[in-house]
């Protein structure tokens, strides 16, 4: 990949960044028992690459989100983020993943890093 492509995807990384922190501001205030969102990416493999990943405070708070309008409500936010960071994408939900404090702090012991390796 060329110098400047590299740039350009990280100013568009940073961009979503910016825009995935108004997102989880917004359900933040909005979704009962979100806690806050993360992304991981392969610049090299962009879009494919692109995880979301939705982190609520425990399992029932993650499942009561995803049984209701709150599970739209995430991909609405997320399609809104994305496209104000000027990246479309056909299947949003396909690029989100839903997780729990809990079950980090159960399956790694609150290691993060590891979990979403």
């Amino acid at each position: 990949m060329m110098a400047s492509n590299k740039r350009a995807l990280a100013r568009l990384e940073r961009e979503m960044v910016a825009c995935l922190t108004e997102a989880c501001a917004t359900a933040q205030a909005e979704i009962v028992g979100f806690a806050w969102l993360t992304h991981q990416v392969d610049l090299d493999d962009f879009p494919a690459s692109l995880r979301i990943t939705w982190v609520f405070t425990d399992d029932t708070a993650k499942a009561d989100a995803l049984a209701g309008a709150a599970k739209a409500r995430i991909l609405a936010l997320t399609s809104q983020a994305l496209a104000e960071a000027g990246v479309q994408l056909d299947h949003v939900g396909w690029h989100v993943r839903y997780d729990s404090e809990e079950a980090c702090w159960r399956d790694h012991g609150g290691d993060w890093n590891r979990r979403l390796r």
